[in-house]
Order: structure tokens, then C-alpha cells, then sequence
């Protein structure tokens, strides 16, 4: 009954904010970045909310709580102190300033104007359309299986509620919309995961049992980590920390920044923000040993999706895990509505706009966005109904092909006068198609070692290619670095 009350109440909240956000939002800009004007506390939010979603409450903590125990910690710290307070610091100003400078509001925009390429705005819109897709249907499938285990609902039914959810207020209101919503989603998962862990330590025996049981039934539960294990785990904290310095929809909350006062505030909130979030998710997923003698089967197969869900239904009282449910719902459509609206401006902005039809009114470019928003929700529905592989998988492949393909050009582009457009787009194709052969050639349990390596070999490629090639335009560096010393 609690479940079915806040979850209305939720979706009323949600329903109202769309409808404000869409009486602010009168431009393609507003739509799409909230006209420049986002302030530090739901900046720093809206970066975190977008950050951490049901992949990592259902699929992450599960799989590898359960997998590495408390070394799952070191997730947790990276994603906090590399891919949430370095990340503002190191690239929040240039990028702020620089967008500006080149008027620019998305990924490929930025790139194209960067470099000068002719057909570089197309290619990257391409891949973020294609590859942010395994992505947000990995959000989906996470929030099915929890819908599924509490409201005893049928898995596509549950699936059918996040799309009407999400639809509705950011098709509706936009970033105005998201912006607003994250700030609230945010309170929630700070409450939640604050009581959540409350109780589940309480009910090991308080802290000092708790670790010590976790690590006592750990070894009894997992063979002793092997080389490989370990190198398995360092790259999931490099592929999920560094791995946002380059995704799309992360670094578009640097666009939307009010001014560059802004940064270091939401800085510091963002890694409070994510200590909690992450040591609340790893942490949960290693007491798992505590409730579990072994992970439940289904089909034969370890099912790592359903450890979380489980444990939240069976061990809760019935108001915490409504509010609980509501943590992971407001972490997971904060990511879905950024992944939606990064993946429609790749065809509405990018490619009709930018190649197809560059005189289309403001009024049809903001329609277009608002159907292609609704387009992309649908086309994820679909590929998270047929549930063809783990979260953590579907994660992995998207993250390192997209990654892999823009974080070494955009943060070349950021500090280094000397790249050129051939290194810039050399660098992009070596890291997409360098996460997908190795994604297939190591198999889907190592795909974290290939997402890595996707993000590394273009930062090696990029410099030797600029070294032999054309020289950028000397135009082109006055205006992107006019202003940064």
C-alpha cells in the first residue's frame, strides 16, 4: 500500500514539474540546456543523479558486492573522487568557457566546431545514438526487475510504467524539467540510502559484526581472487570513474553551469553527493554474503540481477521500501532523461539540423526533440524486454564505445592547441572499434578490460597522428581558447 501511495505521489511531482518546465522552455537551448543558467547545488545533483541509476542500485552492487565483497569499496572511491571531483575540476571551466566561445550545446556540436571536420558532427552523432542505447536500456531493465519484485507486477508491465513516467515530464519540460526533478530525486537517494543502510547494518549486528561477517563469509562464498579478478576490478574503477569524463550526457551538465564560480561548489557537493551514493550501493551489495549462502539461479544461470531486489523485499518493512523504491526510480530517470535527451539532440540537433535542414524554425526543432525523445524511450523499452545480456554487460559495451571514442578528443580539445582534426578523428574510430573487438575477442565477463583499453589507446593514437597531419586553423584555436589562460 506505502509502495503504491509515494509512487503516485511521485508521479503526480513528476507530471506537475513537466508541465512548468514547459512553460519556461520557449527554445531548442532552453530545451536542451536550460538557457546556461543552472546554479551549483542542482548542477552538482543533476550530475549525480545522472551518474548513478538502477544499473548500479540493482546490477553493479549485486553482481559485484557479491563478486569482490568489501574490495568493491575501491568502485566506490574512484567513482567519487575521480569520476565526480576531478572530473568538475580538472574539466568543468574549459569546457564552460569553451562551448561558449564556439556556441555549442552538444558532444558532436563541440567536436565539429573544434576541429573544423566536415563529417565529424554526423559520425559522433551516429555512435551516441547507437551505443547510448545498451545503456539506457540496461536503467530499464534494472527498474523492471524491482517493480517486478515488489509490486508482484509482470516484468514488460513494469517496463511499461517507466516509459510513461519518464515520458511524460521530460518530453514535457526538458532540462528546466530534469534539472528541478534531479534535485528532488537526489534528496530522495540521500534519505533512502542513509535508512537503508541504517537497517541492514542493524540487522547484521551493527558495523564492527557486519564487516567482520562479510569478510568471514566472503572467502567461504568466493574462491580467492585470482589475477585476473583483480585486474577485472581495476578496470571497472577506471572504466566507471574515468569512463564519465567522456560520456555525453555527464560532461553537458558543464555546458549548463550558470558561470565558472559555479565549478568548485558543485565540486565539493557532487563528492559528498557520491560518497554516499556509491558506499551505500557496494556496501549493500557485499552484506549480500550476510542474508546469502549463494546467488539465486534462474534458467540454469546465476541471476546477479535479482540479489538486490530480493534482499530489499525480503528484509524491509513495507515504508522504507517504498522509500527505497523511490530512491532507485528518482537515481534511474534522472539517468534515463539525460540519456534520452543527449541521444534525441544527436539526430534532432546534430544531424536534421546541423546537415539536413539548418533553417528549420526553433518551433520544429523543439517538436523534433520532444518526439525523438519520445522515440528513443520507446526503441530502449524494446531491447530491455528482450533481456539479452546481464547489466553489467550491456553497461560495459556502451560505456567503452562511447567513452572510448570522445574522451580523448574532448579533453585534447580542451588543453592541447596542437591536435588536429585527422588525430582527433583517428582517435575516435581507434577507440570504438578497439572496445568492440576486444569486447568480443575477451568475452562479455572481461568487457570491462576492454572498455578501458578504448579509453587509453586513443591518448596514444591522437598525438602521433597530430604530428604528421594538417595543422588546425589558427582561427579556429583563437575562438575556442579565447578567455582561458
Amino acid at each position: 500500500m506505502w509502495s503504491i501511495i509515494l509512487l503516485s505521489v511521485f508521479l503526480v511531482v513528476m507530471i506537475v514539474i513537466g508541465f512548468w518546465g514547459m512553460k519556461k522552455t520557449s527554445s531548442l537551448n532552453d530545451f536542451f540546456l536550460g538557457g546556461r543558467t543552472v546554479g551549483p547545488w542542482v548542477s552538482a545533483f543533476a550530475y549525480g543523479t545522472t551518474y548513478f541509476s538502477a544499473v548500479l542500485f540493482i546490477g553493479f552492487a549485486g553482481k559485484l558486492g557479491w563478486g569482490f565483497g568489501l574490495n568493491s569499496l575501491w568502485i566506490a572511491a574512484g567513482n567519487s573522487f575521480i569520476g565526480a571531483l576531478l572530473s568538475w575540476l580538472i574539466l568543468g571551466r574549459r569546457t564552460r568557457i569553451m562551448t561558449q566561445n564556439l556556441d555549442v550545446m552538444t558532444m558532436p556540436e563541440f567536436l565539429h566546431e573544434r576541429y573544423g571536420g566536415k563529417y565529424i558532427k554526423i559520425f559522433t552523432a551516429v555512435i551516441i545514438f547507437i551505443f547510448l542505447l545498451p545503456y539506457s536500456a540496461s536503467v530499464f531493465k534494472g527498474l523492471g526487475h524491482l517493480f517486478e519484485a515488489n509490486f508482484k507486477i509482470s516484468y514488460d508491465l513494469a517496463l511499461f510504467i517507466m516509459i510513461m513516467i519518464t515520458g511524460v515530464y521530460l518530453v514535457l519540460g526538458g532540462y528546466f524539467a530534469i534539472t528541478l526533478t534531479d534535485f528532488i530525486q537526489g534528496l530522495i537517494m540521500l534519505v533512502g540510502c542513509f535508512l537503508m543502510v541504517g537497517i541492514f547494518v542493524g540487522k547484521g549486528g551493527g558495523l564492527v559484526e557486519v564487516v567482520s561477517s562479510i569478510t568471514e563469509k566472503y572467502s567461504a562464498h568466493v574462491p580467492p581472487l585470482s589475477l585476473n579478478s583483480y585486474l577485472i576490478l581495476a578496470s571497472l574503477v577506471i572504466m566507471t570513474s574515468f569512463g564519465t569524463w567522456g560520456m555525453p550526457q555527464m560532461v553537458q551538465k558543464f555546458y549548463a553551469i550558470k558561470n565558472e564560480s559555479v565549478i568548485t561548489k558543485a565540486a565539493v557537493i557532487t563528492l559528498f553527493f557520491s560518497l554516499v551514493i556509491t558506499f551505500t550501493a557496494y556496501f549493500t551489495g557485499a552484506m549480500t554474503h550476510i542474508f546469502y549462502d549463494s546467488v539465486p539461479v534462474v534458467n540454469g544461470a546465476p541471476a546477479f540481477d535479482r540479489l538486490i531486489p530480493d534482499l530489499l523485499t525480503n528484509n524491509l518493512p513495507e515504508i522504507l521500501m517504498a522509500l527505497i523504491l523511490l530512491l532507485v526510480l528518482s537515481a534511474s530517470m534522472s539517468t534515463l532523461s539525460s540519456l534520452v535527451l543527449v541521444s534525441s539532440s544527436s539526430v534532432a540537433i546534430d544531424l536534421y539540423k546541423g546537415h539536413i535542414n539548418p533553417e528549420i524554425s526553433k518551433e520544429n526543432s523543439l517538436a523534433m526533440m520532444r518526439f525523438l525523445s519520445g522515440v528513443f524511450i520507446l526503441i530502449s523499452f524494446f531491447i530491455a524486454k528482450f533481456e539479452f545480456a546481464i547489466i553489467v554487460t550491456l553497461m560495459s559495451l556502451s560505456w567503452g564505445a562511447i567513452a572510448g571514442s570522445f574522451m580523448a578528443p574532448y579533453i585534447y580539445g580542451l588543453y592541447w592547441k596542437g591536435v588536429t582534426m585527422a588525430g582527433a578523428v583517428a582517435g575516435m574510430i581507434t577507440g570504438l572499434t578497439t572496445n568492440i573487438a576486444l569486447f568480443f575477442i575477451l568475452g562479455p565477463a572481461n568487457s570491462p578490460i576492454a572498455s578501458c583499453a578504448a579509453m587509453i589507446v586513443p591518448f596514444i593514437i591522437i598525438p602521433v597522428v597530430s604530428l604528421f597531419t594538417k595543422k588546425p586553423d589558427k582561427s579556429i584555436l583563437d575562438k575556442s581558447f579565447q578567455g582561458i589562460s
